[in-house]
């Protein structure tokens, strides 16, 4: 009797309670240290290191190569156009399966069947299918009457054709969470603004997006993420080409590192791209909270 009341004492503690969850969390956070942190913080030690010295050499020679300014400008470029496009769909195709209507499941599954496509699986399907004698899309394109298009091998059309894979491949991921996000929101609310006469844009603008703000600003956050990242098509389909047209900020990365054994400027371009990550989260975040405090 003595020991079960011990045990009953020892299990109702309320400092054992208190420490429990974070207890539960320790397995998570050691893995994300070691595959996390760690590397991230041994990656930006690296990129001080020269000839076994502490030294900002290596940012100085960075600041100075053209190339590491072009692919700067490609990873913003490609992104500026990728992030809002693949948003703005994403909701488009979330508002169109929110509908209670017969057979809208199928619809949800076809726009998501791409997300459950393997990244390197989908650049090379699409690096067959834009093959310029004998792709798919090429294809499609005499047959209405118009010429060949290079797509991946053409300098002035690889980028854009990736921002539209990429696009395929990521828009049903990201409307499944505007999808989650909109099943939230009362539907009384909706039946209050009709009565009320209010049109569908009004009822969009004015109390959908509202309502489903933070929804929206995770999937920005966390797309803004992914892509800044995005690196297979680059090193599947184009290698950077052609003519550096694809090189972004990680192929860069890759190439420094493992073409070129230059980890110190591998370090310094993932430190780089980090901070800018960073910085357009944190943005994003004053963002949430001044719409908050509003």
């Amino acid at each position: 009797m003595a020991m079960k009341s011990n045990s009953k004492k020892l299990n109702g503690s309320p400092a054992l309670k208190k420490m429990a969850p974070y207890l539960m969390l320790v397995p998570a956070i050691v893995v994300i240290f070691i595959f996390k942190l760690f590397p991230m913080v041994s990656v930006i030690g690296e990129s001080f290191m020269r000839d076994g010295e502490f030294t900002f050499r290596t940012y100085e020679i960075l600041f100075g190569d053209r190339t590491f300014w072009q692919a700067l400008w490609t990873t913003l470029k490609m992104n500026l156009v990728m992030i809002p496009l693949q948003i703005i769909i994403s909701f488009i195709l979330a508002l169109l399966v929110n509908n209670m209507i017969k057979g809208v499941g199928i619809f949800r599954s076809i726009y998501y069947l791409p997300v459950t496509m393997a990244i390197s699986v989908a650049a090379i399907t699409w690096d067959l299918m834009a093959n310029y004698n004998s792709g798919v899309f090429n294809s499609i394109i005499s047959f209405l009457g118009f010429e060949k298009q290079g797509l991946f091998t053409d300098a002035g059309q690889a980028l854009w054709f990736i921002v539209i894979m990429a696009t395929w491949k990521g828009c049903g991921m990201w409307m499944m969470y505007i999808l989650a996000g909109l099943k939230g929101v009362d539907t009384s609310i909706y039946e209050s603004a009709k009565l009320d006469g209010a049109g569908y844009f009004r009822t969009l603008f004015s109390i959908t997006l509202p309502l489903i703000k933070r929804t929206m600003l995770f999937v920005v956050v966390a797309n803004t993420s992914a892509n800044m990242l995005l690196f297979a098509p680059m090193k599947l389909i184009t290698e950077g080409g052609p003519q550096n047209s694809t090189n972004v900020l990680m192929y860069e990365i890759y190439k420094s590192a493992f073409r070129n054994g230059n980890a110190s400027r591998a370090g310094a371009i993932t430190s780089i791209l980090l901070l800018i990550v960073l910085a357009v989260v944190i943005i994003q975040f004053r963002m949430l909270n001044e719409k908050d405090n509003d």
